[in-house]
């Protein structure tokens, strides 16, 4: 974790972090050796965080239409229109762009089918998704919680956010008292 720290810290990519410890690592070899050892890299409903779902299911119930886009792969899109009852579920490889491009938030706004003024966008880096969104026009939220997110916090662009939560059950409530 220190070292995804360190690259975190320095603005490079995160892959980078493997890489220092293992040289020469290589993310598509090592995914295909552990699908063939009968243990593929695949994100699995358990590895939500705990208060996911609920967030959804409370945005839901206030009235949001809902939609789950990321930095994925198309299996990751698929487990998420499975469990998460959004709207609509987008991931990088089915868009074909990937964040912090314009593009991908293009994207977005066409997938739900709003102005990207009406559109919250919420994620953990500022890099990847406060600033994008914010250039997008859309209301950023930054959750502060995992590695991006904790240290994403101290960089002055963390305050182009519109709204902060350190977790997916504060994302209702500051969602209504923007909406007000």
């Amino acid at each position: 974790m220190g070292v995804l720290g360190a690259v975190i810290e320095r603005r490079q990519d995160h892959l980078e972090a493997f890489r220092i410890v293992r040289p020469g690592f290589d993310l598509e070899t090592e995914r295909r050796a552990r699908a063939a050892a009968g243990t593929p890299d695949a994100m699995r409903a358990c590895d939500l965080y705990p208060d996911a779902l609920p967030c959804l299911a409370a945005l839901a119930g206030r009235g949001y239409r809902i939609g789950i886009v990321g930095n994925t792969n198309t299996e990751t899109e698929q487990l998420m229109r499975e469990h998460c009852g959004a709207a609509f579920v987008a991931s990088s490889a089915g868009l074909g762009v990937a964040k912090p491009a314009p593009e991908f938030f293009a994207g977005v706004a066409r997938l739900a089918e709003f102005d990207p003024a009406q559109i919250a966008y919420v994620g953990d880096r500022v890099d990847n998704d406060v600033v994008p969104a914010v250039e997008a026009g859309m209301v950023a939220v930054h959750v502060r919680r995992g590695p991006w997110g904790h240290l994403h916090a101290a960089w002055p662009q963390a305050a182009r956010a519109h709204l902060h939560v350190d977790s997916l059950a504060e994302l209702p409530a500051a969602l209504e008292a923007v909406r007000r």
